[in-house]
């Protein structure tokens, strides 16, 4: 029997779990996308009071099945269950209205909108005009603040916000529902130390309050740090789910793969040639000033910095997306002035971005208009025309050697994974022959 989201909502209220073992449970959930098999008679069981995470290679499964979950896909088949009691989810309001909410890993915060109408859309405090009451508002965002430890303005416009607290406004909201179950989606890609051990702390005492939180993740330091079990998933499959504390790193990796992996990250010994790039006294202002170095053919060089100290920027200064206040810039010994991202490319650059999402992906075209339009010039252009055969045989053979999951190129990039829009973009970029590949 399928209830309503009224009927839940008592259910919910009473505190009651009717024959329930776990708080949330997806049996037998299939999904199948155009040419794609997403899901294939998968299951998964959270616990109240407790951190899943969940596990797997890009296209694995996970994002569809949160989506699933969250009320953003529906199933061929399939039952979800909540405390035990089998609902049907047609929308993300669907899923917030039976105390579901997922947080994404690309946020879905309003940029010219406070920080507290952010929170509060749809809910907003009125007064006996029926006014929006802005100070109610307000209040309650500061009070919401306070129980989450949470140090940001509620009249601060997102957009003037860090990609740190953002996340943190987002979880606010989620847990403004008063949600029984939080999905979070890779959380941790864009926080400092500082930012995941604070983040970490929120999901600890979301737990001691029987809050069931599912945390996909890529990273296995934080599996073993703030997760009680994990499942994992293989190619739409479910693999296995064990409590954290009985599994090796390697143990994870064996189900996440199919078989064992002797070197995860296997040293390639390369000639090491001459400087291709030399950067000096590079300097935007406001921004960074000074920086140098030089990487030579064959290298690879590493970048590192907290959140906010200006790697992005030096690197779109670099590739000619905000061009240097002083400083130089030498390309294969030569002295070269980038004053655009196209003479960049010119001259044998590219940049892969740290957003895929804002900086990346064109969302609404197809896969493969997203992996030509770097090299839609010189070898595929004769006569002024686009040689369309060439480059798609060309995008084909890339998503091959990248082993992009997709129905085909012509799907809408929007439409597949994280991941794999990912490896899309890495395409794109390799399909230029760069001979200087920069990666955010």
């Amino acid at each position: 029997m399928v209830v309503s989201p009224s009927t839940m909502a008592a259910v919910r209220a009473s505190g009651v779990v009717p024959n329930a073992t776990y708080l949330l449970s997806a049996e037998g959930i299939r999904k199948e996308f155009p040419g794609v098999l997403a899901l294939d008679d998968v299951s998964f069981h959270l616990k109240r009071g407790t951190v899943h995470a969940l596990m797997g290679e890009n296209g694995a499964g996970k994002s569809t099945l949160m989506k699933i979950l969250a009320g953003i896909y529906i199933p061929d088949q399939g039952a979800v269950r909540l405390k035990g009691v089998e609902i049907r989810l047609k929308s993300p309001l669907d899923a917030l209205e039976n105390g579901i909410a997922m947080i994404h890993q690309e946020l879905n915060l309003m940029p010219f909108m406070t920080v507290s109408e952010n929170i509060w859309i749809r809910r907003e405090p009125k007064n006996r005009f029926g006014l929006v009451d802005h100070a109610e508002m307000s209040r309650k965002t500061e009070e919401l603040f306070r129980r989450l430890n949470i140090s940001i303005d509620p009249e601060i416009q997102v957009r003037e916000l860090s990609v740190a607290s953002r996340q943190m406004v987002e979880i606010a909201k989620a847990v403004s529902y008063n949600s029984d179950v939080l999905i979070m989606d890779e959380p941790t890609s864009a926080l400092t130390e500082r930012e995941v051990a604070h983040l970490f702390q929120i999901i600890r005492d979301l737990r001691t309050q029987g809050i069931g939180i599912v945390y996909i993740t890529h990273k296995m330091n934080e599996l073993f740090e703030i997760a009680d079990e994990f499942s994992v998933f293989r190619d739409g499959k479910y693999i296995g789910t064990h409590a954290s504390t009985d599994v090796t790193r390697d143990d994870i990796i064996r189900m996440m793969v199919g078989r064992e992996i002797t070197q995860m990250f296997p040293k390639e010994e390369v000639p090491i040639g001459d400087t291709v790039l030399s950067v000096k006294d590079l300097s935007l202002d406001g921004v960074f000033s000074d920086v140098s170095f030089d990487v030579r053919a064959g290298e690879i060089l590493g970048v590192a910095g907290l959140v906010g100290s200006g790697r992005s920027n030096v690197a779109e200064t670099i590739f000619g997306v905000t061009p240097a206040s002083s400083g130089t810039i030498e390309l294969f010994g030569k002295k070269t002035e980038i004053s655009s991202p196209a003479a960049a490319i010119r001259h044998g650059m590219a940049f892969l971005t740290e957003d895929r999402k804002d900086t990346g992906c064109l969302l609404i075209l197809s896969v493969l208009e997203n992996m030509q339009v770097a090299v839609l010039h010189d070898k595929f252009v004769r006569g002024g025309f686009v040689q369309e055969g060439s480059i798609e045989e060309a995008c084909e053979e890339m998503a091959r050697k990248l082993r992009v999951k997709t129905p085909n190129l012509d799907e809408r990039i929007e439409n597949l994974s994280g991941g794999n829009q990912q490896k899309a973009l890495i395409g794109r970029w390799m399909l230029t022959n760069p001979r200087i590949l920069i990666l955010d």
